[in-house]
């Protein structure tokens, strides 16, 4: 068994050769990238596969706990920068169709680039999440800014879902007066907040 395969074993999420050889060329693209473009911070191979693969798919732990129907869907990953979470969830999951709204056009350079060299099918929306007119079932966002500011972006794009990876520190006001739930994925340090829309 691979080293990433192994890390992807260990945090409770088991890979097909398929979905394996996806992770491996992603990592590498990445990389790639990343000596021009610095997309991402984290350039270690196994610290991009734990805080930006792995920790993606914590999602898909929070959709099954919460009963969420994504077969067959909309979902839009807002901020998408170098694509997290929305394509490690499309090479998860799979079965859903993703759309990834980044304003940044080298980051948006770097999705198409990707989704030619993994042969994924999802859109690229290069520009601004203000600016998108489309309603999608699911929103999801990862490390953008000040969550008062963005939840009502992601609330107006949003259908049926919405979630937001946090980390460690969680304001009561956005539980108790934002109505989002939260969700603690097992092996994961950050919270999940999410809602019904």
């Amino acid at each position: 068994m691979s080293e990433l395969r192994k890390l992807f074993e260990r945090a409770g999420f088991s890979l097909d050769e398929s979905r394996e050889e996806a992770f491996t060329r992603y990592l590498k693209h990445l990389q790639k990238w990343n000596r021009v473009h610095n997309l991402t911070a984290v350039k270690g191979e196994e610290e991009i596969v734990r805080r930006h693969f792995i920790d993606s798919l914590t999602l898909s732990e929070a959709f099954s706990a919460l009963g969420v129907d994504w077969k067959d869907k909309s979902l839009a990953d807002v901020g998408s920068g170098a694509g997290f979470p929305g394509v490690p969830l499309k090479i998860y999951l799979r079965d859903f169709h993703l759309y990834l709204i980044e304003s940044s056009s080298k980051r948006c350079s770097f999705l198409e680039s990707l989704k030619i060299e993994l042969g994924l099918g999802y859109r690229v929306l290069c520009e601004r999440a203000e600016e998108v007119d489309t309603k999608f079932h699911i929103v999801v966002a990862r490390a953008l800014g000040e969550f008062e500011k963005i939840a009502p972006i992601l609330e107006a794009l949003s259908e049926a879902w919405i979630f937001v990876m946090k980390g460690r520190r969680i304001k009561e006001r956005w539980t108790r007066e934002m109505g989002y739930g939260l969700y603690k994925p097992s092996g994961s340090e950050g919270f999940v907040l999410y809602k019904r829309v």
